[in-house]
């Protein structure tokens, strides 16, 4: 089912979303050449894992060919994507969307294709799927995969703490945010020129995820001064002074760097982020990811391939992304990038289940990441305004990890942020 929209996203949703990046990271929308084919274009950020995937397709298609225009992060995928909406062209023909702004998407369904299709029912997870399912029932998102977190840690750097380097006797250490901001300071004390965990920004993110209304109420009222998300703040600009974190902000040259110079000894790693610290960390040995993560289980990203409406080849960007989202891809793409498939079909597919990384100390991840799913039992309420909101937050604890705020100050610049958001 497809319906065409030629609506306009409006700015006052988004208004922080831009932060005055006008950068213009997009792909032009897809082409026919003549007779030739047509080109269809997929806008992506980070790792996806489509790569070999895009190949396999163009291998086997005549009549469509596809093309990825690839960015860094979605903050620079965010800002190109609401300067072309609000533009109405310049899009690519498929465009993919962080799973925390898909909140603001639906608000805006009208500029997006409705995806629904009675051949895809069941295909992913019911909550996955609900994510990217406006008010009406029309699915605007086809969910690529998800993020349940475990630990990445470096086994060597443990070592040289005394530290035990075995997964089991590590995710022992691990398992409320207490005993691991505790084990950070063990660590620190004995190896003082490595930091705990890679950012504040990144930790900050993962307590997130298991906080039920972090930003806002159920019913989307914006509450962000409630006793959990202070104290969340609290332990992490506490942490700062501690040497727990490496200062730097997660995504930066800097902190890229950092997995080159013994910078961290830990992070929170998602499914997909095993591929950014593999390419990241290429040629450093000792990595590896233990089955745990503090307070219990928690959700960090996961993202979705839409259709903007304003493409010229919406149908057959609607069959590439159907394409790219199936069990059988997903299972490719998690072994290309670690992103963990959000199919009911591929969770249960033994190349998931049975799958080891060998950059990671031949780890498990299949078992690991199927078991840290289960154990993800919050899923935090994220309203139109959450990335917005997210954006201030995290920006907030910046300004104390590069000393231009102390917490104080920078919380109430950060209450100030919200409220400008009307």
């Amino acid at each position: 089912m497809r319906h065409t929209h030629q609506r306009r996203l409006a700015l006052s949703g988004v208004a922080v979303l831009s932060l005055g990046l006008m950068t213009a990271c997009g792909g032009d929308s897809g082409s026919a050449d003549g007779d030739g084919p047509v080109t269809v274009t997929v806008a992506t950020f980070n790792e996806f894992g489509y790569e070999d995937l895009i190949t396999e397709w163009n291998d086997s298609h005549d009549d469509i060919k596809v093309e990825q225009v690839k960015v860094g992060t979605w903050d620079d995928a965010k800002a190109n994507l609401y300067t072309k909406l609000a533009a109405g062209s310049g899009l690519s023909d498929i465009e993919a969307i962080e799973g925390d702004a898909m909140p603001a998407i639906l608000a805006e369904s009208g500029a997006f294709e409705d995806l629904t299709d009675p051949e895809l029912e069941g295909r992913w997870l019911d909550w996955v799927g609900e994510k990217a399912t406006n008010a009406d029932g029309q699915m605007i998102g086809y969910a690529t995969d998800i993020g349940p977190e475990g630990i990445c840690y470096r086994s060597d750097l443990f070592e040289k703490a005394g530290l035990p380097t075995d997964r089991e006797e590590v995710a022992g250490l691990m398992g409320t945010w207490d005993d691991y901001f505790a084990t950070g300071e063990d660590f620190v004390a004995k190896v003082p020129d490595t930091a705990w965990y890679d950012s504040s920004g990144g930790v900050a993110q993962a307590m997130l995820n298991q906080v039920e209304n972090p930003f806002e109420t159920d019913d989307n009222t914006v509450d962000v001064e409630n006793p959990e998300l202070e104290a969340l703040y609290g332990t992490i600009t506490d942490n700062v002074g501690k040497g727990l974190s490496t200062r730097l902000p997660q995504w930066s040259d800097d902190w890229t760097a950092s997995f080159q110079n013994d910078g961290f000894a830990t992070m929170a790693c998602p499914g997909w982020m095993l591929g950014v610290v593999e390419g990241n960390a290429d040629g450093v040995k000792g990595w590896d990811f233990a089955d745990v993560f503090p307070g219990g289980g928690g959700n960090w990203g996961g993202s979705f391939l839409t259709v903007p409406s304003q493409g010229e080849h919406v149908e057959e960007a609607q069959e590439v992304a159907a394409w790219l989202t199936a069990p059988e891809q997903q299972v490719k793409a998690f072994a290309a990038k670690g992103t963990f498939p959000s199919q009911v079909e591929a969770l249960d597919s033994p190349e998931v289940t049975g799958m080891t990384n060998a950059f990671f100390n031949d780890a498990p991840t299949g078992e690991i990441l199927a078991n840290r799913a289960e154990a993800v039992t919050v899923q935090p309420h994220k309203g139109p305004k959450y990335s917005d909101i997210l954006t201030a937050f995290q920006t907030a604890i910046l300004r104390v990890d590069d000393g231009s705020m102390d917490a104080s100050k920078s919380w109430d610049q950060f209450l100030a942020d919200v409220e400008a958001l009307g």
